[in-house]
């Protein structure tokens, strides 16, 4: 993750120890969602280092629909936030709601709040659309001397998004999906690796990569992490990062220049699909 400015840092960890309480407080007294979006736009702006006046814009319309908070950088929306009320629960058909909001406006993240549990969802624009929830905040449980807590606020930040971390962050989090790992081991690079390997073991046997490939799909990972819709965009995306390398002649630089390769390309795919 991007490095954070220290003043950033600070605001972030005040504002843990400021909104607690406010939280907490209007937990117990189950304010209604009018004032639990109060609450939030506070949090945005005074945590988050959004301008209240000129960057968090309430009600957005979209499509004769609204959704109740949407933050803007330079003029141009970045993250939609639906709220509710501070007592609810975030069920599933809210998700539902937010997304549909995003996907009218072609906005790639989105937001579902209750200002104690903050929910991020990446908005994957296929068909049916569907939704990845890419983190998850207990704002109550959060610790203001906590880095990692820091860190997983500066996601949504102002100074965050002007730095791309929540993609960094959800193309990070494919790279290491069960999906992504399972393309990974599938692919004819991988598979020639363990080809060599085995032998070395067994030098006086005879081994395919397509035997290897086939006992490695029917035997060792699960059918759901190579197969399904999931599964072939990763395997998509894996093969044309791989593509990527092979084509500028990297073929001697270490693993962790191929991973970071990978996750240049799925960076890409995720920033072309927005657009």
């Amino acid at each position: 993750m991007a490095s954070i400015p220290q003043k950033v840092s600070e605001r972030l960890s005040q504002g843990i120890k400021r909104f607690q309480p406010i939280l907490t407080n209007a937990k117990s007294r189950d304010v209604n969602e009018s004032d639990t979006v109060i609450i939030v736009t506070d949090m945005l702006s005074e945590i988050f280092g959004y301008d209240k006046y000129s960057e968090i814009t309430s009600e957005f319309a979209i499509r004769s629909t609204f959704c109740d908070l949407a933050t803007k950088i330079n003029g141009k929306v970045q993250l939609l936030i639906e709220v509710k009320a501070i007592g609810l629960e975030l069920k599933d058909n809210y998700v539902k709601q937010a997304v549909d909001y995003a996907v009218n406006q072609g906005i790639d993240f989105v937001v579902l709040t209750n200002g104690i549990i903050w929910k991020a969802f990446k908005v994957a624009f296929t068909k049916p659309i569907d939704q990845e929830m890419v983190f998850e905040i207990d704002f109550i449980q959060l610790s203001n001397k906590n880095s990692e807590d820091i860190e997983k606020l500066f996601l949504l930040s102002k100074e965050g998004w002007l730095k791309s971390t929540l993609y960094d962050f959800h193309s990070q989090k494919q790279a290491l999906s069960r999906f992504f790992l399972g393309a990974m081991i599938m692919s004819d690079t991988v598979v020639e690796v363990i080809r060599r390997e085995l032998k070395k073991v067994s030098p006086d046997i005879k081994i395919t990569s397509e035997q290897i490939r086939n006992v490695v799909y029917q035997e060792v990972l699960k059918r759901e992490v190579v197969e399904g819709e999931k599964a072939d965009e990763a395997k998509k995306k894996i093969n044309k990062a791989l593509n990527k390398f092979s084509k500028s002649k990297m073929t001697k630089k270490s693993t962790t220049s191929t991973g970071s390769t990978i996750e240049e390309c799925i960076v890409t795919s995720n920033q072309e699909e927005g657009n």
